[in-house]
């Protein structure tokens, strides 16, 4: 990677150019996060290329402060970014006062969630999705990433009340439960 230079003071002369396959990339069995753009490299967001599993679903949460970006490269994922008239379990069933529902995103998919605004998604299909994800203001996502992979690394089911602490710590908002295999859940 090509780092982002500033010298004696002087502004920032560089960019910053990331090949594929390029970053540095946090596997665990339930997720792989790769920062592409950190902010060490950007004042406005940092940004990763993550692969969700097949029966990864985030939960539904929200944040204070965050304002999030995804765009689905690879795969399908069920997304929500909306406010739900009413909150319940299974954050597929929820719906807007305006009538917005969940939606199955494909590749070129772009999602854009404000302050606020509960957001969650999820993959129920057999093979892996891959989506560009930006996060402004930069570092929280950076350090709640490495934590959390830090957490899911560890043998048998991961620590819920670990899990709900880092987030609260993070800015964010659960809402409903983080799944590692959401489809046996649908399933019941």
């Amino acid at each position: 990677m090509t780092r982002l230079t500033e010298r004696a003071g002087l502004a920032r002369t560089e960019g910053l150019v990331v090949p594929p396959g390029g970053g540095t990339t946090v596997r665990t069995a339930s997720q792989e996060v790769t920062f592409k753009v950190t902010g060490e490299h950007s004042r406005v967001s940092s940004s990763f290329e993550v692969v969700v599993p097949p029966g990864f679903d985030v939960g539904a949460h929200r944040h204070a402060h965050s304002e999030e970006l995804f765009y689905v490269l690879d795969g399908e994922l069920d997304v929500l970014a909306f406010e739900p008239r009413v909150l319940s379990d299974d954050w597929r069933h929820w719906e807007s006062a305006s009538g917005l529902k969940v939606v199955r995103a494909t590749a070129g998919t772009v999602i854009v969630v404000p302050p606020g605004c509960p957001h969650a998604f999820a993959n129920r299909g057999e093979d892996p999705a891959r989506m560009f994800f930006q996060s402004s203001p930069p570092t929280d996502h950076e350090r709640y990433f490495e934590e959390l992979l830090d957490i899911l690394k560890e043998d048998g089911a991961p620590d819920p009340g670990a899990i709900a602490e880092l987030r609260v710590r993070y800015d964010i908002q659960q809402l409903t439960p983080l799944r590692h295999d959401a489809r046996e859940e649908a399933g019941k």
